[in-house]
């Protein structure tokens, strides 16, 4: 078996994208989501003399980005109630769950907070039925159902890179829907 390498030129062109997508459904924030990306590529590149070469260089940025997300949330939760959380990760080689002790207690919400997302989760489904017919289809099937790329891809007959250009693609639609209809 070869040993990967790192080529930190490439990074932005080459993972830059699926660390987005990776990192958005989990912060639900473009900016959070790119500072975190930034972040990454700069760990990544300061601890470039640790990576040995046994994953792949996506993999192990993957695994830098995992623990600056858990970071973000330590830091914006660490005044906040605690409640237990279980985030599930899987990727190329692994696969499980971490546990969080210092996160938002999910039941200290006002009904204000529940009204907000009610009225959100109408107005993303109002949305979703204004943009593309095909890239809302795709963008549920993988962001609200949760379904694997392969199945995805093999089902709409597109190629994974597609799909992540339809998903960017209905995100964009989204939040401009939303911005005008929503905010």
């Amino acid at each position: 078996m070869s040993a990967n390498t790192l080529d930190p030129n490439k990074w932005v062109d080459k993972y830059s994208d699926y660390l987005f997508n990776y990192t958005i459904v989990r912060v639900n924030n473009r900016e959070v989501a790119n500072d975190l990306i930034s972040e990454t590529f700069l760990a990544a590149l300061k601890s470039a003399k640790n990576f040995k070469g046994e994953a792949s260089e996506r993999t192990w940025l993957i695994s830098i980005l995992k623990r600056k997300i858990i970071d973000y949330y330590r830091k914006i939760n660490s005044r906040k109630g605690k409640a237990e959380v279980k985030i599930k990760y899987s990727d190329d080689y692994n696969e499980g769950e971490w546990l969080e002790e210092q996160v938002a207690d999910q039941f200290d919400r006002s009904a204000e907070d529940e009204m907000e997302n009610n009225e959100l989760g109408l107005a993303i489904l109002d949305c979703l039925e204004s943009i593309n017919e095909k890239h809302a289809e795709i963008f549920k099937r993988k962001t609200i159902d949760g379904a694997d790329t392969e199945a995805i891809c093999n089902e709409f007959n597109i190629t994974p890179s597609n799909l992540w250009v339809i998903i960017h693609r209905a995100r964009t639609a989204l939040a401009a829907c939303l911005e005008k209809n929503w905010f």
